[in-house]
């Protein structure tokens, strides 16, 4: 088949996965809205939905693997599109952060009188930015100079020099993730407590879990990368693990500045 194609471009065949994609996350919608609201059998039809969603993201990029490890159909021209998806991707992703963190500088900059007019809120209990957030903020950066390495070793073509540093990576994410949940433990406040506890709990929440995404997506290339599946000339997913990796470490500056020091000094 591919002796005969006269073009770089890669058609692919028909799936059902966007069917069960959707289905997954129609019942997603439905069953979250009917377990908020204590319908019965909404905790179902949502766990049935997550257990879908799941099974169709499992399936769908194990075809893309296959496709273009195996049957070597991702060109260079068909790579442009998950390149450029990805970057459009995470352009989403910034902008999504940037309204958290604006949320909380909007709150801080000017507390309004329904908050007694300071920031962090009077009553408040704020953790102090010199102790784990401080500790945990080099964690980020440095994981992502380790990712960096990986792709240095990988375009040198030294495989298990790439493997060790996806290893360094990930060791790195897993400690930050530790650290952060060691903070969320000792954390005086609560999401429910005042502007404070809204805005600090779903920014700094909302990139943990960022984290958490690309740890996954991290120790994937790195069973990819142990089994082979990436070289120098062809690990476009590797590229965006990477690029994802280097937006969430460069974000975690500033929820750090705007948000733990600006509240806690």
């Amino acid at each position: 088949m591919m002796e005969s194609q006269r073009h770089s471009f890669h058609l692919v065949d028909p799936s059902p996965w966007p069917i069960s994609g959707s289905l997954g996350a129609l019942a997603i919608t439905v069953g979250g809205v009917m377990y908020m609201h204590s319908f019965q059998g909404g905790a179902t039809l949502l766990s049935l939905g997550l257990i879908l969603i799941l099974y169709t993201m499992f399936v769908w990029w194990r075809d893309v693997l296959r496709e273009s490890t195996l049957e070597g159909h991702h060109t260079k021209a068909v790579q442009l599109g998950p390149r450029y998806g990805s970057i459009l991707f995470i352009v989403s992703e910034v902008m999504f952060l940037f309204a958290l963190f604006r949320a909380s500088s909007h709150s801080s900059l000017a507390p309004t009188v329904e908050i007694g007019g300071i920031w962090p809120p009077k009553g408040i209990g704020v953790l102090d930015p010199r102790e784990i957030p401080f500790l945990n903020t080099p964690i980020l950066p440095s994981s992502g100079a380790a990712v960096t390495w990986a792709h240095h070793a990988l375009l040198a073509g030294k495989e298990k020099r790439a493997v060790y540093a996806l290893v360094a990576t990930v060791f790195l994410a897993l400690v930050f993730t530790g650290f952060q949940g060691m903070e969320y433990y000792q954390a005086p406040s609560t999401i429910s407590d005042s502007i404070y506890g809204s805005t600090f709990f779903s920014a700094t929440g909302f990139h943990g879990f960022h984290v958490i995404i690309g740890t996954i997506f991290l120790i994937i290339c790195g069973i990819r990368q142990y089994l082979g599946h990436l070289t120098k000339e062809h690990h476009v997913g590797f590229e965006a693990a990477a690029w994802y990796w280097h937006f969430v470490d460069v974000v975690r500056l500033f929820p750090f500045v705007s948000i733990y020091w600006w509240g806690g000094i």
